[in-house]
């Protein structure tokens, strides 16, 4: 899910704030901690569209859709998992030190993270979810840019 899955939201500000203190480029180490916090915001998003579809679920249908298991674990509560199911991990970003392979991991992180809303866009139906996974797609396409003319600059 976009939210704690490989390539969500909790991911990718973690990505980018603990990539910064390595950076020897101011430039590139404002970018990555600005785009780190609007991901944060990012995760508030998604969180808020989680708990507005679960909120006033019925235990009929948390059975019928398969939520019962997550249920009985955190009830309605927000916690970081996968669409999987997999609990959120720190092995889900990367920080190496270096410029290029961090803005490349950055780059692909970002694309991953546009495919992911890509997704939910096919499955979903309501304009209340439609909307702000439309904008949350077109940031992951600015930041991917972003980060490719920050790579360029090297």
């Amino acid at each position: 899910m976009a939210l704690g899955g490989p390539d969500g939201e909790l991911a990718a500000s973690l990505r980018y704030l603990n990539q910064r203190y390595a950076m020897p480029y101011g430039e590139v180490k404002g970018l990555l901690t600005d785009i780190g916090t609007e991901e944060l915001a990012h995760l508030e998003i998604i969180s808020a569209i989680l708990y507005q579809l679960t909120k006033n679920l019925s235990v009929d249908e948390i059975k019928e859709s398969g939520f019962d298991t997550y249920f009985v674990d955190h009830t309605t509560g927000i916690y970081p998992v996968a669409a999987s199911g997999t609990p959120f991990t720190a092995a889900y970003f990367q920080s190496k030190g270096d410029v290029i392979t961090d803005l490349s991991e950055d780059m692909a992180a970002e694309q991953k993270a546009r495919t992911t809303y890509d997704n939910i866009l096919r499955l979903a139906d309501d304009p209340d979810v439609r909307d702000p996974i439309r904008f949350l797609r077109e940031r992951e396409i600015v930041h991917y840019q972003r980060f490719g003319e920050a790579s360029c600059t090297m």
